[in-house]
Parts: structure tokens; C-alpha cells; sequence
């Protein structure tokens, strides 16, 4: 019997996310105010602010994403606080999408309680693979491709 450890090492990085996801709370505060780029900032750590989340706690939600995936997603963006968009790196197989989603999707729902809340999940050249929507009055998610 061979063990494929590519299989085993992208299997065992989709757990931690997980885990990590499931467990850990990225942002100490939901806050929902916008917060607009600092003047002075140059215009590229500007446009990051802006991609990574148009508020506070978003920005911070979406750089957590990125910062503890370990590569599986390469990067995240929160708007309005209720909506993930995420890019997914060549490492994550099409099998791994919907569980990687599910966990997000519950990270994201323990970060921004009380609303329904929608995943965008994007493939390495950006095309959206597929879109999850939770809603909180079911605490169910439904997965669109």
C-alpha cells in the first residue's frame, strides 16, 4: 500500500484550518464602522487597506484568513461584514472546496453573529467556484456552484 504524502499533507492543512477556524476567534471587536485609508499612508498600503475589508474588523477578519491559512488561501476580502471573498491557492483539491467553505463559513458566522453571511469561494485565476450562504434564523448553509 502506497501513501501519497502530498494527499496526506493538503489533507492534514484543510484540518488545522479547520481547527483553527472553528476554535479561534480572529478579531477582538466586530465593530462595523468603516474606517477610510490614513492620509498618510502611501497609496499601495492604502489599496491593501481597502481590499482586505472596508471596516475595521474586516480588514482584520480577512488578513487573519490569509495569515493562518498555511498557503491554502492566497487571499480574502470582507465587505459590509457579511460577505467573504476568498481565492484559494493550486494546493486546495476540488474535494477539499466545500469543506474549506464550511469552515470559513462558521469562523466568519463566530466573528459577525446575528446576520446571514455569504462565502464567494474563487479559484487561483479568480473565476468564483462556488458560493455559500448562511443563514442564521436555520443556522444552515447552502452551497451554490
Amino acid at each position: 500500500m502506497k501513501i501519497n504524502i502530498s494527499k496526506v499533507r493538503g489533507f492534514l492543512a484543510t484540518i488545522l484550518l479547520i481547527l483553527m477556524v472553528v476554535t479561534t476567534t480572529a478579531c477582538a471587536s466586530s465593530s462595523s464602522t468603516a474606517t477610510l485609508p490614513n492620509p498618510t499612508l502611501d497609496r499601495t498600503e492604502a489599496y491593501t487597506q481597502l481590499e482586505r475589508g472596508d471596516s475595521l474588523a474586516g480588514q482584520k477578519f480577512g488578513d487573519w484568513v490569509v495569515n493562518t491559512s498555511q498557503g491554502l488561501v492566497s487571499d480574502a476580502y470582507v465587505r459590509d461584514n457579511n460577505k467573504l471573498g476568498i481565492v484559494i491557492s493550486s494546493q486546495v483539491k476540488p474535494t477539499e472546496v466545500k469543506t474549506l467553505a464550511k469552515a470559513l463559513t462558521m469562523g466568519f458566522h463566530k466573528n459577525f453573529p446575528n446576520q446571514d453571511l455569504t462565502v464567494l469561494v474563487y479559484a487561483p485565476d479568480k473565476q468564483r467556484i462556488l458560493t455559500a450562504k448562511y443563514d442564521v434564523q436555520s443556522n444552515q448553509i447552502e452551497y451554490q456552484a
